[in-house]
């Protein structure tokens, strides 16, 4: 498969979403912000990338956080996974989030999110009065004792 990118700004030497090792599931993907971006306590920004994607139709990217930026800095992504539609041909902005106590600094080039490309498929909605009984049945949070 093939990932089409367009940079915004061709002049722009933001690095490119790369696999970081040969089987990686998600693409690093940088900041591409010329200006550091504080994030505040408790606060959500939006960084920006400099790319616009087309991905497949019949494929989604989903963005997601990076383990590292979690676990040393308490940077998430509020909407984990965030959603990039095939047919979206808008910038790539990722909303990081400081769910930490100090502020953190976002540099350009810094590695802030992965992107994944996953196949999806489209249903056909059919409304019916009887449905399939399963053990859960309609248990809800919890219901299964984790």
């Amino acid at each position: 498969m093939i990932l089409k990118i367009k940079k915004i700004n061709p002049k722009l030497d933001n690095p490119l979403p790369k696999y970081s090792t040969e089987n990686s599931s998600g693409l690093d993907i940088t900041s591409a912000s010329q200006d550091d971006i504080i994030i505040k306590p408790s606060a959500t920004e939006l960084i920006p990338t400099n790319l616009i994607l087309e991905i497949p139709p019949g494929y989604e990217g989903q963005v997601r956080p990076r383990s590292g930026l979690a676990l040393k800095n308490n940077i998430g992504i509020i909407n984990s996974p965030g959603t990039v539609d095939a047919d979206y041909r808008g910038e790539l902005k990722i909303l990081l989030t400081n769910f930490g106590q100090e502020p953190f600094m976002v540099k350009f080039g810094d590695r802030i999110a992965q992107l994944v490309i996953s196949k999806v498929e489209h249903v056909e909605i059919k409304v019916t009065e009887d449905l399939n009984d399963t053990k859960r049945s309609s248990g809800g949070f919890g219901h299964t004792g984790v």
